[in-house]
């Protein structure tokens, strides 16, 4: 087979059944996964990811899953900078990338090139560290209510670099990102994003988190060491470890991570809405009527194998 355009991206929020329509498409299409989330990418958290198992990547290749030390640091700039890397390799063989994903910022900057986001202060990035997530988002809802609005009020890192970047420029983050978004290249860019609606989703979340705890994910959190910052941003990891101390009950901690990640996936879908190119597939066809849509709307050129 000839590949003739670009990899799939293939997107939608959690739990919306990502990774059985990818397996499917990889053996329709003779593709290979490539990871697009910022949390698979670490070892260490294959329960609370719900990263691809062991009897997933046998059934084809699996790029960027598990490659990344708990203790180091990555952002959506380092992840692009990889993932390019190994999807001009697929290409090189004749196969073709299916990029999976969730995560909106990630998945941006491999499609759409890095913002031109001006460099760290280290002045203001301590100040802002030494303050609680709260106050920080405080004040990026008072400098720029609009990147407030986009952003999680409990992710330190992210709020903190919004307002930073209003700090820093004077301006706003978010006429930034405007910017970026009205001079992205988005040309020739194919993917497709799962939808659901808003309660069956909830009901997908709090199944699959309820799994994750027979799974002996408090097992896998207990396991991380203690300088991994940067993989306690993800959702669960903060309330397995609040249980782990005493301050609430498992089933308090399993709750409070179903309200978080479903709030998450408001996020995420909001994120994918305002991404145009992506064309929705509905989460509720069977996964062979799912193939079918996508090959019908022109990916991969050649049709079906």
């Amino acid at each position: 087979m000839v590949v003739t355009g670009g990899p799939l991206y293939l997107c939608g929020p959690t739990a919306s059944g990502k990774t059985a329509l990818a397996l499917a498409l990889a053996a329709e299409v003779d593709g290979e996964i490539v990871n697009g989330d910022a949390f698979q990418l670490y070892r260490g958290l294959e329960v609370l990811t719900a990263a691809p198992g062991e009897n997933e990547k046998k059934a084809c290749p699996h790029h960027l899953f598990g490659v990344i030390d708990p203790v180091e640091s990555m952002d959506a700039a380092k992840y692009a900078a990889m993932a390019r890397g190994v999807i001009d390799e697929i290409r090189s063989r004749g196969k073709n990338p299916i990029v999976v994903g969730g995560s909106g910022l990630y998945l941006k900057f491999l499609t759409h090139g890095v913002a031109d986001a001006p460099p760290a202060d280290e002045k203001i990035r301590a100040e802002l560290e030494s303050l609680s997530v709260g106050e920080v988002y405080r004040r990026l809802r008072e400098l720029d209510p609009e990147e407030a609005a986009r952003q999680n009020p409990g992710n330190h890192r992210h709020v903190s670099r919004a307002l930073e970047i209003c700090l820093i420029t004077g301006g706003k983050a978010s006429e930034l990102r405007r910017n970026f978004a009205e001079n992205e290249q988005a040309k020739g860019l194919s993917g497709v994003v799962l939808s659901w609606p808003r309660d069956e989703l909830a009901e997908r979340i709090q199944i699959r988190t309820h799994r994750m705890f027979a799974q002996q994910v408090v097992a896998e959190v207990e396991k991380l060491p203690v300088g991994a910052a940067t993989i306690r941003q993800a959702i669960g990891v903060r309330e397995i470890e609040a249980y782990l101390r005493g301050e609430q009950s498992l089933k308090e901690c399993e709750a409070r991570i179903v309200i978080a990640t479903r709030q998450y996936a408001k996020r995420q879908r909001n994120w994918f809405r305002r991404e145009a190119w992506l064309k929705s597939v509905d989460g509720r066809r069977s996964v062979d009527e799912q193939v079918a849509v996508v090959i019908a709307q022109g990916w991969p050129q050649y049709g079906r194998s």
